[in-house]
């Protein structure tokens, strides 16, 4: 092959991406994508574990300004990091060396990852179960989980939290996003009278504002779940090649600040003439805060170029941009003065056909919400609201065990999870069955007893299996009148059972403050469970 059909071939690129990729995997998994500590976990679980179960969820926060989330991303991760062959021996070596010198000692499981090789040709014995992409879910509930399918590799089931629950990040992205549309589309519905040309109403313009190109395309990927207007690439670029989606956003040509004051600003005039002569079909969008964004808008748009405007109709439409300022005092008053304005079916202003607003300067969701034009006259472009303004505990994400089978008999930490709902979220919950979302605890996989009814009055909160004691379940039910637990079947086994917990509660303090085994006698067996 020449060097030019190289140079020309449109598929070298993304196999050139693909190889670095494929090779990058492995690496990732046993040595880049976890917290140090994970590489130790190995050496503390207590012996005959064959199944550890894990969760994912956006925890229910009282007062929180979302209750819903959108979850997105998890394809991008399982198709980049975990699937196929991930482990080879030549980087089972790599991460042995590199956490001898890391901890100065040596901790790396070699035989278990080269077992993983041997028994598995290098692909991961995971199963993880989750809600369609996508799809809005109420806060609280189980959003994907996680568990081996070979009880030798029970360990790898939490050893890929690191990765997993950096899924915080694309879901809050798309869950803002969404914030941002259900308030558009409130106005946009009030001051025209219907949703059409919503998807286009908020650009995406974040990506110089992310901390990595990794950051741009998943966040940017998640906020073209709920909009198609974006200058993000990356994003593009990961919605094409991991969710087999053509071009998912799309943009118009614009004008930045240093091809405006290049010119000078004696030559603004013929900077914007410029613009306007380059592309004379089609939107274009063109800042003009670069000086004086008032004089721009009244004596160069207005009235030295206002022909040149007005030649132009609704599909080559001139978009100002003024790139600073609040967006509820901005230049309407002054495009109308120039070019007059019509009142829509519902009786608000609109400018004309051929002419419209961008404002993308320090809009946030309470800015937007604030807008009471005609939204048919304005888009809105945001950056690092969008895109960087959160964190992890923006939607309180947190990854989590909560069932452990050893010795053939399940132990689920159920009770922590109901008694966090009773004192903080009191709060429905959802768990996967067969990839659909079905009302049941969090605390085991679906063939577990352990499981919980949720009712929607407000006598009776919760009503919850704790199975604790293998086959010893106690029935308990919540009551927020009595404020304790009641057994239908027997209260005493349920008192006891609390005075137990209390007893092991307090068993634990002692031992942090004063490193004695105080209490003993009173903990049964079932202390080791909930240490």
């Amino acid at each position: 092959m020449t060097l030019e059909a190289i140079s020309s071939s449109e598929w070298l690129l993304p196999l050139i991406i693909q190889l670095v990729l494929e090779e990058h995997k492995g690496r990732v998994v046993l040595k880049a994508g976890i917290i140090s500590c994970w590489i130790t976990h190995y050496k503390q679980y207590p012996p005959n574990i064959s199944k550890i179960y894990s969760y994912f969820e956006c925890r229910r926060k009282k007062g929180s300004q979302f209750n819903e989330v959108v979850f997105f991303g998890l394809q991008y991760l399982l198709k980049k990091y975990l699937t196929g062959p991930v482990v080879t021996e030549e980087k089972i070596q790599e991460a042995k060396l590199f956490y001898q010198m890391h901890f100065k000692q040596v901790v790396f499981d070699e035989e278990g990852w080269r077992k993983v090789l041997e028994k598995h040709d290098g692909r991961l014995p995971i199963r993880i179960k989750a809600v369609a992409e996508g799809r809005i879910i109420p806060r609280g509930n189980v959003l994907f989980t996680v568990e081996n399918t070979d009880p030798n590799f029970y360990w790898l089931t939490n050893y890929i939290e690191t990765m997993l629950v950096q899924m915080w990040y694309p879901i809050t992205v798309a869950t803002i996003s969404r914030e941002f549309k259900k308030i558009l589309a409130k106005h946009l519905k009030a001051t025209t009278g219907s949703l059409e040309g919503l998807d286009l109403k908020l650009h995406d313009f974040g990506y110089r504002g992310v901390s990595s190109q990794e950051s741009a395309a998943l966040g940017g990927a998640a906020h073209l779940v709920n909009f198609c207007s974006t200058d993000t690439v990356a994003g593009l670029l990961m919605a094409q090649r991991y969710y087999g989606c053509p071009m998912a956003g799309f943009s118009i040509p614009a004008a930045e600040h240093s091809t405006i004051i290049s010119w000078g600003r004696s030559r603004e005039k013929e900077a914007f003439e410029r613009v306007l002569d380059q592309f004379s079909t089609g939107p274009v969008s063109v800042v003009s805060d670069s000086y004086d964004i008032f004089n721009a808008c009244k004596h160069i748009w207005g009235d030295k170029l206002k022909e040149r405007v007005m030649e132009r109709n609704q599909d080559s439409c001139l978009v100002i941009r003024p790139d600073s300022g609040d967006p509820t005092e901005t230049l309407i008053e002054i495009l109308e003065e120039c070019f007059g304005c019509s009142l829509n079916s519902v009786g608000y202003k609109v400018l004309p056909s051929y002419l419209r607003i961008i404002q993308g300067d320090g809009i946030g969701l309470g800015s937007v919400d604030k807008v009471r034009w005609s939204a048919e006259n304005v888009f809105f472009g945001c950056g690092s609201a969008l895109l960087q303004k959160l964190n992890r505990d923006t939607l309180s994400c947190a990854f989590k065990c909560s069932y452990v089978e050893a010795n053939g008999k399940g132990v689920s930490r159920w009770f922590y999870v109901f008694l966090q709902n009773i004192l903080i979220n009191s709060g429905n919950h959802f768990s996967m069955n067969d990839n659909n979302l079905s009302r049941s605890s969090k605390a085991a996989p679906n063939h577990d007893a352990s499981s919980a009814m949720f009712y929607s009055g407000d006598e009776v909160l919760m009503l919850v299996c704790c199975a604790f004691f293998s086959p010893h379940i106690l029935l308990c039910v919540f009551s927020k009148q009595l404020n304790l637990f009641i057994c239908p079947q027997n209260i005493l086994p349920v008192v006891l059972w609390n005075i137990q917990v209390l007893f092991c509660k307090l068993q634990m303090c002692c031992n942090i403050f004063f490193g004695q085994q105080w209490l003993s006698p009173w903990c049964p067996p079932m202390y080791s469970l909930l240490v």
